[in-house]
């Protein structure tokens, strides 16, 4: 295989993967600012977030429909997606997203500077939502079945992207407030700057077929793809950068590498060829897949439309206006980012062990205790967790357990299934992913209610 000249292709995956999720990050990063719009201020004379120390109020409940119609088509085209490949070119799949996103994103900073009524402006709001989330579902399913084609370096890059996107946002938002500029300038910049990123991610799927590493791998099976990594494997085991492994090394590549193999060598294994069950595979990862779910299901439930509404409870100021874009969405943004990382060191709880399922379920002790903090509107529970070092403790350990859980299970299921199950493995992952966001966008309704 050709080398990855300047890591081009790697370079391109991470910038692909920062683009599926922008549009998610900068519409819930942004809340404030809509929340703002909705109650019929004017945009020349409030700022993209409000003063007022209590916040803003959450008029339209925007916070829960927005999450509700950004995971609702999410988790219809991720199904549908698997009928749209049969049909659709891939090239067609990808490129119609990402131009339909880019022009959704540019209606959307389009409508920065056009004085609307709430009640319009939130049901175009709410249209351009999930239209944008479902060229996001296909864009992001096609995506993943390229990268089923690479070595596995190229997911994990992927991956980051798609991590730091949250990062990127949250970042765009709080130089769009200290600018020091007039509300409309600072959210038309902040909805402009999505709109380099997609053009960016253009660019960089039209560069692919340009470049040597990723014809080989695109144009090839699966098959061809996993024989050149076994032959990568096999190069460590003559060499290291010394020259020379350490006996440790050159055991466990030789395991890996048999391992690899003996599915082919197994007269009795199904081969490779033949369709795998949708039903075996799923007997075999439920319960990775059930974790994913309740993962999911308590992340969205909170986030962001419990988490928002927190407010600092200091004197309001410079640091009452910042609080909720750092300690809400930038610190998430982060913690979860690391959290995904961690997996690359070590993945514990192993697929075996029962504690990750006891593991997820202790996150629900989160719904409680974010609902107790600092949320200004509310009647009928108390606020127990007024000051804003438990938010931020809270949001520190929320992150971190969501990214590392997250990513572990979607490491753990393709370990669980043979080597030929592991495509049908990763699409079914894929599904419960979306099932979880919609079950939690759903209850946050319940939530929001309780408060």
């Amino acid at each position: 295989a050709p080398r990855d000249s300047y890591h081009l292709v790697g370079i391109s995956f991470f910038i692909l993967g920062l683009g599926t999720l922008l549009p998610w990050n900068f519409f819930i990063t942004a809340i404030p600012y809509f929340q703002v719009r909705l109650v019929g201020a004017s945009n020349s004379t409030t700022r993209i977030l409000s003063t007022n120390h209590t916040g803003p109020e959450d008029a339209f409940n925007f916070n829960n429909w927005v999450t509700l119609l950004s995971q609702l088509p999410l988790l219809l085209f991720t199904l549908l997606n698997s009928f749209l490949y049969q049909c659709i070119p891939e090239t067609v799949r990808i490129l119609g997203s990402l131009l339909a996103i880019l022009l959704l994103f540019a209606l959307t900073a389009a409508l920065v500077k056009v004085d609307m009524s709430p009640g319009p402006f939130f049901s175009i709001t709410m249209a351009s939502v999930c239209f944008i989330n479902s060229f996001s579902a296909v864009l992001q399913g096609s995506l993943f079945g390229q990268l089923g084609t690479m070595p596995s370096t190229y997911s994990t890059l992927f991956l980051s992207g798609q991590g730091l996107a949250g990062i990127f946002a949250a970042l765009a938002m709080l130089l769009s407030m200290a600018s020091g500029v007039d509300a409309q300038t600072s959210a038309l910049g902040y909805f402009i700057t999505p709109c380099v990123g997609i053009l960016m991610s253009i660019m960089c799927y039209l560069s692919l077929p340009h470049l040597k590493f990723a014809r080989y791998y695109l144009a090839n099976k699966p098959s061809q793809a996993q024989a050149q990594e076994l032959e990568t494997k096999a190069e460590l085991l003559q060499s290291d950068e010394n020259g020379i492994p350490d006996s440790s090394q050159k055991v466990a590549l030789t395991l890996d590498l048999d391992l690899e193999k003996e599915p082919e060598s197994e007269p009795d294994e199904p081969q490779k060829s033949g369709k795998p069950s949708v039903f075996v595979v799923f007997q075999k990862i439920w319960l990775t897949a059930l974790c994913l779910v309740l993962v999911f299901t308590v992340t969205l439930s909170v986030f962001p439309a419990i988490t928002a509404m927190v407010t600092s409870s200091t004197s309001p100021g410079k640091w009452s206006q910042f609080f909720n874009p750092i300690c809400c969405f930038l610190l998430f943004n982060i913690m979860d980012w690391l959290g995904r990382s961690l997996t690359s060191y070590f993945l514990w709880p192993d697929e075996d062990s029962r504690l990750l399922p006891l593991l997820v379920c202790l996150r629900f002790l989160f719904v409680p205790l974010f609902m107790l903090c600092h949320v200004p509107q509310r009647s009928r529970l108390p606020t127990l967790f007024p000051q804003d070092a438990y938010f931020i403790t809270f949001m520190l350990l929320f992150a971190i357990s969501n990214g590392y859980l997250v990513s572990l299970t979607m490491c753990l299921a393709p370990r669980q299934v043979l080597p030929h199950e592991r495509e049908v493995a990763g699409a079914l992952m894929t599904f419960f992913l979306a099932l979880g966001l919609s079950c939690g966008a759903s209850l946050s309704f319940l939530f929001k209610a309780l408060l």
